[in-house]
């Protein structure tokens, strides 16, 4: 039995290079007969490998079927595809990088030692231009692979004015906004759901047991936490203007947005600096009250006095 599934493993080998095969070249390739060669390929349909018959000659190539099997890589594919994966998980692909941390999770889960010392060596000397915050690819995996065994997770947490806690969580799902990495957690000290950006985070080793997963808040809880909860600053607006037009202005990981009437916005969003909070509403366009925090209050009419002054009389 154990010759014949390492003669599957060695024809679904050669199969996947980009070739075809006549009947006898693979029976030579595996020292057995053509015949033993047309069995092996049945069994290789049946576990969901397409397998095309060659017309007209008595060969074989691997084709594209309905559902994408499991692939063997060689050493170096491996490291290739881990190292693609890599970047694409740091948003070098816009809209990918969430699959390319499950995809990664799992090749790294099987990966031998000596590949992962190949790619960290990769990793070290590779640079990745970015305008966001570095996230550690094995904070990344860590947390990736704790919200798929549902394990829980104790990570040192750095928060946007620098304290150090550290927390306790039931790791459900990561999150990318295009420009920085989010875990989405039930904190068990505090006993409610919180998010945490990734780049701040150091998780402790080995996480803990497993949990039941809990039902995921909804879209717009999520989206409020990214867009405001790790900053220094959180502010509330409310803009005089429908709220589709608002929407159209403002990405989910940049601000809340919620119609209060027909003509009316609440805003909420987040940031570290009162100037930056200003801005985005300052190039809106439309009419609006700032309503919290009441320091950003006093900074947007100081802002106003200087810019009134910087104007000559007519």
């Amino acid at each position: 039995m154990l010759e014949t599934s390492a003669r599957l493993l060695k024809l679904l080998s050669l199969l996947q290079s980009p070739r075809d095969w006549s009947g006898a070249a693979l029976a030579a390739e595996l020292g057995v007969g053509v015949r033993t060669v047309r069995r092996d390929v049945e069994k290789l349909r049946n576990l969901g490998y397409p397998v095309d018959a060659l017309p007209g000659v008595a060969g074989y190539r691997l084709g594209a079927g309905a559902a994408l099997p499991p692939l063997l890589l060689d050493d170096e594919e491996a490291v290739a595809v881990a190292i693609g994966l890599r970047a694409a998980a740091t948003g070098s692909v816009a809209g990918i990088e969430e699959s390319s941390v499950r995809a990664l999770t799992k090749l790294e889960q099987v990966l031998p030692s000596r590949l992962r010392h190949r790619i960290k060596l990769l990793q070290a000397v590779a640079v990745t231009p970015s305008g966001s915050p570095p996230v550690d690819p094995d904070v990344l995996l860590t947390t990736a692979a704790a919200s798929r065994d549902h394990q829980r997770l104790r990570f040192d947490y750095r928060n946007h004015d620098g304290t150090a806690t550290t927390r306790t969580t039931e790791p459900h799902r990561l999150v990318h906004t295009g420009r920085r990495w989010y875990l989405v957690a039930w904190d068990l000290d505090r006993s409610d759901w919180r998010t945490f950006r990734l780049d701040r985070l150091e998780p402790r080793i080995p996480t803990g047991p497993r949990f039941t997963p809990r039902e995921i808040p909804d879209l717009g809880t999520t989206a409020r936490g990214i867009a405001s909860g790790g900053y220094r600053y959180q502010a509330r607006f409310l803009v005089q203007a429908p709220a589709e037009q608002v929407a159209d202005r403002f990405a989910p990981s940049v601000a809340t947005v919620t119609p209060v009437d027909a003509t009316t916005t609440l805003v909420e969003a987040g940031a570290n600096s009162l100037d930056e909070l200003a801005l985005h509403l300052g190039l809106l366009g439309h009419p609006f009250e700032v309503q919290s925090p009441p320091e950003l209050i006093e900074h947007v009419r100081g802002l106003a006095t200087r810019l009134a002054a910087s104007v000559a009389p007519l």
